[in-house]
């Protein structure tokens, strides 16, 4: 088993194996944080970053670890294979081929849940309906027999018209936590690009993010129809259902809200902008970065929808805002998404969004900030990206339109283009061989990101509207100096790798 992405530092290696016995190794009260990677096979180009682990085997501590609870929010379980399901986008595949893409690092992470069962951990599962074709049945399996496990389905959609359970958090015996990018789906280990977080003995963090599961879990317990009302909303001009106790209703007209702490923020529309948003100052070791020692620097959540904040922590809009303004003057700012839009995706009718847009077009003015925004080129990227792509970089014309601007920053945009994109899907499809490479919705950059010269932000949301309002979303943030610099090294590491091609400014036949 692959414990770290870099074999040349024996001191890294040594540092992954103590770590496997967290519950001795983190007797003490710092907290301790590692960056977490899945790289897809096949992309030998790629340089490897000393220090960050893997994220199969991260979750496998997270579950082997566990003595007395484990929380998971799930999009949806496919950590078992399915070559042999024609519904499947790995039908079709060979036992060599699937070793050869890594599935058993699924079968390895759901057989640590299943021994954390066994050994009678709490184990609370909140998730979406999941996807087809087998939605949650993993979860379903695990559940069965087991009172020591609660397996809940949360549907976003009853309370906003749309949006699922989105956000990836694992947290063990209310301490350990990991907060990333990854689905529960073996493929997010091996053939999905992703970027997470590890904390470990971070029992303050942790006890926030579990307020904020409680909450959806009471949302679970609640009728919707009790809760909801349609309401034209001033701020993104458009009707949409929320809850009855969202800011976005004027004040008279709110209901109080049903999860603890119940908030009383006056505002006029949209959701409380948090001048001085709670932050943990918690003294955080890095030992996947070299020598670091510990040292207390403001780190901190933030939660989508705005409906689920607790009336002090950002939301997670606000949070990527505040990152993207950190960026020094002269500095450079580095964002990493698979998807982005100015508008939403699902809401009926669409509704323009350009709150990140405008704040990287302020960076490049106001700071003469360089920006890089690297978003994945897929087989299933939205319609009107490259367009919305294009505009951005119009951002540079209008830097250099006058000389009274004394504009000296810019943007540049990449895709990122994993090998074997444009060949995924099943193997075979009504008995004829399709030429596919790999199973079905892989071969992609799914990490979702954003680091200045001083501040690293870690998230579960793609970069649409959609993600901030309504879906269930998580990031944490740092101002821990090592971990800026190895977010910076795992980006630029993409940055400056073959697999990257420049968006190319519009043009009058756009």
């Amino acid at each position: 088993m692959a414990l770290l992405y870099s074999s040349s530092s024996f001191f890294f290696l040594l540092v992954a194996l103590c770590s496997w016995h967290l519950p001795f190794a983190f007797a003490q009260s710092n907290c301790k944080a590692w960056l977490v990677q899945s790289i897809p096979t096949d992309m030998p180009d790629l340089h490897l970053v000393p220090g960050v682990l893997s994220t199969a085997d991260v979750l496998q501590w997270l579950a082997g670890n566990a003595t007395k609870s484990l929380d998971l929010t799930v999009q949806y379980w496919e950590l078992l294979a399915e070559p042999n399901n024609s519904k499947s986008g790995d039908y079709g595949y060979s036992e060599a081929d699937m070793k050869k893409f890594g599935a058993d690092s699924g079968r390895q992470v759901y057989q640590s849940l299943v021994e954390a069962a066994d050994r009678n951990v709490g184990i609370r599962i909140i998730q979406h309906s999941g996807l087809y074709p087998d939605f949650v049945e993993e979860a379903s399996d695990l559940a069965a027999g087991r009172p020591n496990v609660k397996n809940i389905t949360l549907l976003l959609s009853n309370w906003w018209g749309t949006g699922i359970v989105h956000c990836k958090v694992w947290i063990s015996d209310n301490k350990d936590i990991y907060i990333g990018s990854a689905n529960n789906d073996w493929k997010s280990l091996t053939q999905v690009k992703e970027l997470g977080i590890y904390l470990v003995g971070c029992s303050k963090i942790a006890q926030s993010l579990r307020d904020y599961l409680d909450n959806l879990f009471t949302l679970s317990t609640l009728n919707s129809m009790d809760y909801t009302r349609t309401i034209f909303d001033s701020q993104w001009q458009a009707s949409r259902k929320v809850p009855c106790w969202s800011n976005f209703i004027p004040k008279e007209e709110q209901c109080r809200s049903p999860l603890p702490p119940a908030r009383d923020v006056p505002h006029v529309n949209g959701y409380p902008i948090i001048d001085d948003p709670a932050t943990f100052d918690v003294s955080i070791e890095t030992p996947g970065v070299g020598a670091s020692t510990a040292s207390s620097d403001l780190s901190y959540l933030s939660f989508a929808p705005p409906e689920l904040l607790f009336g002090k922590f950002q939301s997670d809009e606000q949070g990527w805002i505040e990152t993207i303004k950190s960026v020094k003057v002269g500095g450079t700012l580095r964002i990493s998404t698979m998807d982005w839009l100015g508008q939403s995706q699902f809401a009926n009718p669409i509704i323009f969004w350009d709150s990140l847009a405008a704040a990287i077009s302020e960076v490049v003015f106001a700071k003469n900030a360089t920006v890089h925004l690297l978003t994945a080129n897929w087989t299933h990227s939205p319609d009107s990206t490259d367009k919305y792509l294009k505009n951005l970089l119009y951002t540079n014309v209008l830097c250099s339109s006058s000389k009274y601007n004394h504009c000296g920053g810019k943007i540049e945009i990449r895709y990122y283009i994993i090998p074997g994109y444009d060949k995924t899907g099943p193997a075979i499809i009504n008995g004829t061989a399709t030429g596919n490479l790999y199973p079905g919705y892989t071969r992609v950059n799914h990490g979702k990101y954003a680091v200045s010269d001083v501040r690293a932000h870690i998230g579960t949301s793609n970069l649409i509207w959609d993600y901030f309002y309504s879906t269930a979303g998580v990031s944490f943030g740092t101002y821990k100096p090592s971990i800026v610099t190895q977010v910076q090294q795992v980006f630029d590491a993409d940055w400056n790798s073959p697999y990257t091609q420049s968006v190319q400014p519009l043009s009058a036949q756009s």
